[in-house]
């Protein structure tokens, strides 16, 4: 050996000893417990084997971030050290701009998992979908890196392109896809009016900003539509998650008062309780939510508020079931560690985690189609002679314009024909949400 263990050893050591000061700092921590000496004395043989006998020269801030790296990957997929690189652009995602792809990811076995494209982005149009396995990046197998690493590689200067190679569930070959890199800004909720007093409210990801966006939103939906909704279905499919308190701040934009969620750690920072304050931005307005696969962490977080207080009926697939709170830690050096703290629960003590949100309307993603008229088909109206519909002929006087309410009538038809093409899940959304007022009517 060109260097003596007991060099690297004093090191770790002189690490454990601050370790163990910061420890004696914390009574909430148990301080009985043993140093393992034994197994830092192995790390440190390893460490100094890889140092002197590995087939390159690897400088020592390069092995120690890998085992770093290699403590934390460990752990659980969501855990990770980002370095000075990672952690901007971490920050540069929670503020809603960043260079890349659009598409938000985890590690499973080793490659790549897409938990959702984000809308509007050319992850999106490029046709990636939750669920699939990135497998490849240009020439570079995914295994063996590390999360941060991939996203690194995928992130980059708008204009170049780079080639995805993805395994999909149910293909046989695997899909290579060559997408342009964009500058990602996440507009990250809007609405529009379905019918007349009908709203719809798209959440994408949670930010800082979202809550006051949405609510910006509501309120000049509510103005588009007399000052007061029918109802409102609240779309957070593919939603990757993002800042907790953005999903608080959305659940409570619906909820008066109650829980909405609560965190529970080995640590007394990780116990936290959120509650909703008055008041109902919609006035109890019947309200669905609309979630599948894609549906993640904090999505999962406002879905179960909703439906355990039995403010709204979801609608969709099971959620993809990330229960878990990772707490961002600046380290000295610029960099930070995202370590799982908590697992967070519904108001009923639920645990999403590696569960998630079972629908109340299990809806199967599936694509409608028109079938050809069928000519041979026959009615009254077909038969010669027959009888028009008019007992009364003098009830067309009080008619403003015959012809133009049966215009309307027929444009309504061909707005939910295509609704029910482009977005079936959502055209089943709004017959349930017209259902909900119906009884909601009825009962006043």
């Amino acid at each position: 050996m060109n260097k003596p263990i007991s060099l690297h050893l004093s090191l770790v050591m002189l690490l454990i000893f601050s370790s163990t000061a910061s420890y004696a700092q914390e009574e909430t921590r148990e301080t009985a417990k043993e140093i393992p000496f034994d197994e830092i004395r192995i790390f440190a043989e390893v460490f100094d084997k890889v140092k002197n006998d590995y087939v390159e020269s690897i400088d020592d801030k390069q092995l120690i971030e890998s085992a770093i790296r290699g403590l934390l990957s460990g752990l659980d997929p969501h855990s990770s050290y980002l370095d000075e690189t990672a952690f901007q652009n971490l920050q540069e995602g929670t503020s809603g701009e960043f260079g890349g792809l659009g598409i938000e990811v985890s590690m499973e076995n080793g490659f790549v998992k897409v938990i959702a494209p984000i809308d509007d982005t050319p992850a999106q149009r490029a046709g990636i979908q939750a669920g699939d396995l990135i497998i490849r990046l240009d020439d570079s197998p995914v295994k063996g890196l590390a999360l941060n690493e991939a996203v690194d590689k995928m992130r980059g200067k708008p204009g170049t392109d780079i080639t995805l190679t993805i395994a999909r569930e149910g293909m046989e070959q695997p899909l290579v896809l060559t997408i342009t890199r964009e500058t990602i800004t996440r507009k990250s909720a809007w609405t529009r009016t379905l019918e007349p007093g009908y709203g719809y409210l798209r959440v994408s990801n949670f930010q800082t900003n979202t809550a006051n966006d949405a609510q910006r939103a509501l309120e000049t939906l509510k103005e588009e539509n007399g000052g007061q909704l029918k109802g409102l279905i609240l779309d957070l499919r593919n939603n990757p998650g993002g800042i907790l308190s953005g999903a608080v701040a959305i659940s409570d934009l619906f909820l008066e008062e109650g829980m909405i969620v609560y965190t529970e750690g080995r640590i007394n920072d990780s116990k936290l309780t959120f509650d909703a304050k008055p008041v109902d931005l919609i006035n109890k307005a019947p309200l669905v939510v609309l979630v599948n696969g894609g549906s993640a962490s904090a999505s999962e977080i406002v879905a179960g508020a909703l439906q355990d207080h039995g403010r709204a009926i979801i609608i969709g697939q099971k959620t993809f079931g990330k229960g878990s709170v990772q707490t961002i830690l600046p380290m000295t050096n610029e960099s930070a560690l995202k370590l799982t703290t908590a697992r967070y629960y519904t108001p009923s003590g639920r645990s999403i985690q590696a569960s998630g949100i079972v629908p109340d309307i299990n809806i199967d993603q599936v694509k409608v189609e028109l079938i050809e008229q069928n000519v041979l088909r026959v009615s009254e109206a077909n038969l010669s002679g027959h009888l028009e519909n008019n007992p009364d002929p003098e009830s067309d006087q009080d008619t403003d314009n015959p012809a133009s309410s049966q215009s309307n009538t027929n444009n309504n038809a061909e707005q939910e024909q295509t609704l029910s093409q482009s977005d079936y899940a959502l055209y089943e959304a709004l017959n349930v949400l017209k259902g909900m007022v119906l009884s909601q009517q009825n009962a006043n």
